[in-house]
């Protein structure tokens, strides 16, 4: 995977941020199949503010590995508020960690419907506790769907994180 300069740029800024202020962050990845954490492991010093990552792919990872309910993913599906919100906050527990990311969507190019179109991605940030959830509907093939959640993601931490 090459990585754009602006998540580059992101994650490295990131990554300052996280080690000024003694945080650590994981990921929960569905869509991006692990383009976050492969984003913060670009840059030298991750291992400071990063020990573990998940890319749950299947409702099954989901489950097992986050803690989603069978009932959420039954009820709203993978692509959904609900499960994000579920995804960061059981990622956050299982990695223990300060911070922790989410993302579901539907990248294509075939698997949307009216309700939820390709392009369509959903994202949770838990930051101590505290979980914002974020729906974005991104233009363009997979590769660009998935970069763009990848920025939208790192963006979105920072600005968490510097409130």
């Amino acid at each position: 995977m090459e990585l754009n300069q602006e998540i580059k740029t992101l994650a490295a800024q990131l990554g300052a941020i996280l080690t000024d202020k003694r945080l650590t962050i994981t990921t929960a990845e569905s869509c991006t199949g692990g383009g976050i954490s492969y984003a913060l492991t670009d840059t030298p010093g991750s291992s400071n503010y990063l020990d573990r990552c998940f890319v749950t792919y299947s409702n099954d990872a989901k489950r097992d590995l986050l803690g989603v309910n069978t009932q959420t993913l039954n009820s709203y599906g993978a692509v959904s508020e609900q499960t994000v919100l579920e995804m960061a906050t059981g990622a956050a527990r299982a990695a223990n960690a300060d911070i922790a990311v989410s993302v579901s969507g539907i990248a294509g190019p075939g698997g949307g419907s009216d309700d939820k179109p390709v392009g369509l991605v959903w994202f949770a940030i838990n930051v101590q506790g505290d979980v914002t959830s974020y729906e974005q509907v991104f233009t363009g093939d997979r590769s660009y769907v998935r970069t763009q959640a990848i920025a939208f993601a790192l963006k979105n931490i920072v600005s968490r994180i510097q409130g």
